[in-house]
């Protein structure tokens, strides 16, 4: 049983690798970019933190010393437009010390401890959940760590690989099981990073970016890849009322009684 589902999103992976390419996540210029990004996004529209972002940017202040340097009531106006402000702002702030109590300020010493590590402290902040942790592990860190998110839940689901109520950990457990042996071939065969595409449609993809297009080892690449690649399905065609599967990637894949 588990070494089919392992099977089907290996062939998620492909199908979707094949038409869309890469989608180049996380979009941002720097590692905290992407963190500040993966804060402000929580219970919002991606339309809404990239507002939050360009106030931070326009006003100087998307750096590590401008977020803990920042007065609090300032921060809180500038992100506004992401909403939850209040909340988003002492997360941030939280973070900040964070950064400063264990690892001096700096990103470079926080993201060269273990992974397994990281993850638990990071857990242990207000406002990050597993979501959250992964992504900053997955983008800004380069750790091999797989971003569970509601899309993945839908499709999965809809697919019949796994029940929508499966905990973020299981699902977790099995992507990462699933596509290690596509990043074993991939580090022997890699993938041109801006591979053909079959489709002018490019799911998520943002032209890339210094985090996206950062080095990283095979697997955080496919990691990396297979996200991207579901939030294009969930956004382009995997709704949650309305799913559009006739022009989906994925519609040879669907159970046939969908």
């Amino acid at each position: 049983m588990q070494r089919r589902k392992e099977k089907a999103i290996q062939q998620h992976y492909a199908v979707l690798y094949q038409e869309w390419g890469p989608q180049h996540w996380w979009p941002a210029e720097t590692p905290f970019e992407m963190i500040v990004g993966a804060y402000l996004t929580q219970n919002t529209a991606w339309i809404n933190v990239e507002r939050a972002l360009a106030n931070l940017r326009n006003a100087h202040l998307l750096s590590v010393d401008g977020i803990r340097d920042v007065p609090h009531t300032e921060l809180e106006q500038l992100i506004r437009p992401s909403g939850y402000f209040r909340q988003k702002a002492q997360r941030l702030k939280t973070f900040i010390a964070y950064l400063d109590q264990y690892y001096a300020g700096s990103l470079e010493q926080l993201f060269s401890e273990p992974t397994e590590k990281l993850r638990t402290e990071l857990l242990n902040l207000n406002g990050v959940g597993p979501e959250t942790a992964d992504s900053i592990l997955l983008y800004a860190g380069n750790h091999p760590v797989f971003v569970v998110d509601a899309y993945t839940r839908r499709i999965m689901a809809r697919h019949e690989i796994l029940p929508e109520n499966t905990t973020y950990e299981e699902i977790r457990q099995l992507f990462e099981r699933a596509l290690q042996p596509v990043a074993v071939e991939q580090e022997h065969h890699p993938m041109p990073l801006d591979a053909p595409l079959n489709s002018t449609r490019r799911g998520a993809a943002h032209p890339p970016s210094p985090v996206s297009a950062a080095h990283r080892t095979a697997l955080a690449q496919v990691y990396n890849e297979m996200h991207g690649l579901i939030v294009g399905v969930g956004k382009n065609h995997c709704g949650k009322s309305h799913p559009k599967c006739d022009d989906c990637p994925l519609r040879g894949l669907l159970p046939r009684s969908n």
